[in-house]
């Protein structure tokens, strides 16, 4: 196996503008409302950044080409998702933000020629935002897909979809909704479920109630949405009828990682930040940065971010290669997700008092990581699928011999 490490003359470049665009346009916006994207305009400073992004060249770096993104493949998004990631808008800037970068993916690659026209082309362009419903509240689907419990019913001309969705990412706003239905099957069992491109406009369909979570900086919050017999064509569906599950890891793999890269990138952030402040900052007769247990907590941190890189280039390099990669991108997943979040921790704790207040962005920076520990997949479940993968194999040898 031959896994490249170094990155295309082009890559770097657009990854240099990045870093420059972030730093100069995305983070003084940033800092102003402190990484509260609603506070700063919503929609209104979504589409003027990416303007600025698209006049900058660094915007839609994942989407087809001919859709006018860039067409990066998973590796080479990494460097580039990681430099946008510095500031919590720079994934809103770029277009590169959770749900929206992923159903991209999801679309490019499952949806007909006719669905890119409708859904992928506004999406990818960053004329309208999305959303991908799939958590449900309880006992519905949630870290247990299979647990699935909106129902969509052929009627023998269209489809009627009912079910309850909740912790929607971006749904207020969204112009459509990837909707994960059971049509055939009951609750817990593992097939039977279908993907349905529903307009937000179609009558039956109601974002509810905010659901605040400890981040600000995903535009369209985390709400409740319900479907009350919606009804939509046999053209709505979005690959074909019980196989959503398996386009569901067409998206989800690749999007653990997305959210890899964009959070290690504002952990870097939270890492300068306490690195400037204890280079600089006196205590106890030295600078705090000459001291044996700072100097613990910097290399630690350094540790954390090359170990997380590195477990990110072998996952993309698996996708990249058209493998599931499933095992591979829930190991960086739940390694990355609590990395990150020592990363950000340990910053807080380098800058003392300023470490917790707003007068640094680290504070902000530990409420923003600290759900990704939860967000696609909590830590626990992912350990319980590989070590469950791994007993499963050492019964089969055993049982082989």
């Amino acid at each position: 196996m031959t896994v490249n490490l170094s990155y295309r003359q082009d890559v770097m470049d657009l990854v240099e503008r990045t870093e420059q665009f972030v730093s100069t346009t995305v983070l003084p916006i940033d800092d102003r409302y402190h990484g509260d994207i609603s506070a700063a305009g919503g929609d209104a400073i979504r589409r003027e950044l990416q303007d600025a992004a698209k006049a900058a060249g660094v915007f839609a770096p994942h989407a087809p080409v001919e859709y006018g993104g860039l067409g990066l493949n998973m590796s080479d998004r990494s460097p580039v998702f990681e430099a946008a990631g510095y500031s919590v808008f720079g994934p809103t800037a770029l277009n590169i933000a959770a749900p929206d970068e992923g159903n991209v993916h999801l679309l490019a690659h499952v949806a007909s020629a006719a669905q890119r026209a409708e859904f992928l082309a506004p999406l990818a362009t960053g004329a309208v935002r999305s959303a991908f419903a799939m958590t449900e509240p309880a006992p519905g689907a949630g870290s247990d897909p299979a647990a699935l419990r909106t129902r969509a019913e052929w009627t023998g001309d269209r489809w009627r979809i009912t079910g309850h969705k909740w912790f929607i990412t971006g749904a207020d706003g969204a112009a459509f909704f990837i909707v994960m239905a059971r049509t055939s099957g009951e609750p817990g069992q593992r097939g039977g479920a279908t993907m349905f491109l529903v307009p937000a406009q179609t009558p039956g369909l109601s974002v509810g109630r905010h659901i605040a979570t400890l981040d600000h900086s995903m535009l369209g919050g985390h709400c409740e949405v319900k479907f009350d017999g919606v009804l939509v064509g046999a053209d709505a569906v979005l690959g074909e009828v019980d196989q959503g599950f398996s386009y569901a890891q067409v998206r989800l793999g690749p999007a653990r990682m997305t959210h890899v890269m964009r959070w290690l990138g504002a952990a870097r952030r939270a890492h300068d930040v306490a690195l400037d402040y204890v280079a600089n900052r006196e205590a106890f007769g030295a600078r705090l940065g000459d001291l044996g247990m700072i100097q613990q907590m910097i290399a630690d941190n350094e540790i954390d971010i090359a170990a997380t890189r590195a477990l990110l280039v072998r996952a993309c390099w698996e996708l990249d290669q058209g493998d599931a990669a499933a095992e591979s991108t829930s190991i960086a997943k739940t390694f990355a997700a609590e990395a990150i979040y020592r990363i950000v921790d340990r910053s807080v704790q380098m800058c003392g008092g300023m470490g917790v207040s707003e007068d640094l962005p680290i504070a902000r920076l530990l409420r923003e990581v600290r759900p990704f520990r939860v967000y696609d997949g909590p830590s626990e479940v992912h350990r319980w699928a590989l070590a469950k993968r791994r007993v499963r194999a050492a019964r089969n040898a055993v049982q082989a011999r």
